[in-house]
């Protein structure tokens, strides 16, 4: 390999120059191994998020970051494989219905899930408050959940893609996490190296999500897209709108509770609505000739959901965790709902205890807040808006002061946002 410096790949992007296969190959390389500085590849990161990186450079960046670990093998398996990834959002608990329930359909569904962090949920946290469930799995447990159960719910390994995670970290430091093909390379890295036949990927828009604005979050799914089909996954994006939470649970055991709902065939009508349109587009990527709607209705997407939980040491009948303290929020005044922030409900359920601010932090099983109203509903003074659970009343208070102005209300008629804004495919 020729020989290059850290200072020139950084100037090189800083200048607006694009970066040869072999530099990237070398200094991601150099810095897995510690031979780039920290600092210096602050740098680079920075010339990124300004410059961002060609077609051809992106792929390179994304092939040396799944060449940092192993690739999960699952040839061999009697069905074939999809998975689902969102970019997250308020009240999202989309995974822990679809994933039994493409299973349910025949495919086998090998979700490699990642924890919370601030006022986003994640789908590991809110298993965790199911009573011995387990997050943590070997490459040899998860084929064989997947060939006899159809599904695995499990944390990604520590060898898939691992200079991700140095990189990420890093990301975080420094304002680099918003750029599109840093963060494109990260998700995609990951579900590559997860060896999956087909992707769906739920991309969130609006106030409750990362990306607020519809053209970035249509270009960050177009990448991701185009990364995926490069690499001979089959990928379609999903972009959802996360201006207000999704369902109306939000917290971990209380998620877990709402899923619980829409796989016995109840629950909110916009959950299932999201949960029935990914999971057509993961059976018609796969092949199967199954409407998901009657896996869901006949409980065979149930039967699935217990035997997953079981297989992986959890008690799918256990009761779970219940907050010690609950407070009724209440409206101030008659009116009309005309929105309700994602955002805030997100922050005040990560006041309440639901959520982290670092990734080592603890959270709250039971903490979260209920919706207890829709945007376009008609309300009457001292109404109650929002249920907030917590475990203690310092925790309590916290989510009160969080939840101010969450409901906006009017005397307009609202009629409801679409959930489903549009679908991209290569």
């Amino acid at each position: 390999m020729s020989y290059f410096s850290a200072v020139d790949v950084i100037t090189t992007k800083r200048d607006g120059g694009q970066l040869s296969s072999e530099a990237i190959t070398w200094v991601l390389g150099a810095y897995a191994r510690g031979e780039v500085a920290e600092e210096q590849m602050s740098s680079l990161l920075m010339a990124i998020f300004f410059n961002g990186l060609s077609t051809t450079e992106l792929n390179t960046w994304t092939d040396q970051m799944i060449a940092s670990g192993e690739r999960l093998d699952l040839k061999g398996l009697s069905r074939p494989t999809v998975d689902k990834h969102s970019t997250g959002g308020v009240g999202d608990k989309i995974s822990l219905i679809l994933a039994p329930l493409v299973a349910a359909c025949g495919a086998a569904v090998p979700q490699l899930s990642g924890r919370g962090l601030g006022h986003t949920g994640g789908t590991l946290d809110k298993l965790e408050s199911i009573p011995g469930w387990r997050a943590f799995l070997s490459n040899d447990e998860i084929r064989s959940q997947l060939e006899t159960v159809g599904v695995v719910i499990c944390a990604a390994g520590q060898g898939l893609a691992p200079i991700d995670r140095k990189l990420y970290s890093l990301r975080d430091v420094t304002g680099t996490v918003e750029s599109i093909p840093l963060i494109s390379s990260s998700i995609m890295s990951k579900k590559i190296a997860e060896g999956t036949h087909a992707l769906v990927l739920d991309v969130k828009v609006g106030r409750g999500a990362f990306i607020k604005r519809l053209d970035q979050a249509r270009e960050l799914a177009t990448t991701m897209v185009g990364l995926g089909t490069d690499h001979g996954v089959s990928t379609v994006a999903q972009l959802t709108s996360m201006n207000a939470p999704l369902g109306r649970a939000v917290g971990n055991a209380l998620e877990v509770t709402e899923s619980v709902e829409v796989l016995q065939g109840h629950g909110p009508a916009d959950v299932r609505e999201l949960t029935l349109s990914l999971a057509r587009i993961m059976v018609g990527l796969v092949g199967l000739n199954v409407e998901p709607a009657e896996k869901l209705d006949d409980g065979s997407a149930y039967v699935v959901f217990h035997q997953m939980i079981e297989a992986q040491g959890g008690d799918p009948d256990a009761k779970l965790p219940l907050a010690a303290c609950r407070e009724l929020v209440v409206a101030p005044r008659d009116g009309i709902v005309q929105t309700i922030d994602a955002l805030r409900v997100g922050v005040a359920a990560w006041r309440l205890g639901a959520g982290r601010a670092r990734k080592e932090d603890p959270v709250s099983a039971a903490a979260g807040v209920v919706c207890l109203v829709r945007e376009g509903d008609a309300i009457v003074a001292g109404q109650p808006l929002f249920e907030l659970h917590a475990d203690d009343d310092a925790h309590l208070q916290q989510g009160k002061g969080a939840i101010n102005d969450a409901v906006v209300l009017g005397e307009q008629l609202v009629n409801a946002e679409p959930l489903l804004l549009e679908r991209i495919t290569k």
